[in-house]
């Protein structure tokens, strides 16, 4: 029996080529805010506080709960926190 190989941890755990790149994307805002959180050194209640949701909510973000966040989501708790995007990469795979 052949052991099926991926590209990344992301086409493993999806069902679809769009799902894996959103789960990419979620997984990148998510790290950004919990090295936000970090730097500032904030409690998961202050935390909150200033990404303008609840403390379970950061919980679950510092426990990597990919699916319990959409993109939108993760976009406006890092604008509650003055935090913006910079810089979006896009890179085009070669037609098959």
């Amino acid at each position: 029996m052949s052991m099926k190989t991926f590209d990344n941890i992301w086409d493993a755990i999806s069902d679809t080529p769009e799902e894996a790149e959103n789960m990419k994307v979620r997984a990148q805002l998510m790290n950004s805010i919990n090295n936000w959180i970090a730097r500032h050194k904030l409690s998961q209640a202050d935390a909150a506080k200033a990404l303008g949701v609840s403390q379970p909510r950061i919980s679950e973000l510092v426990n990597g709960k990919i699916s319990f966040f959409s993109v939108d989501k993760l976009i406006t708790m890092m604008a509650h926190a003055g935090m913006h995007i910079v810089n979006i990469e896009i890179s085009e795979t070669a037609a098959a």
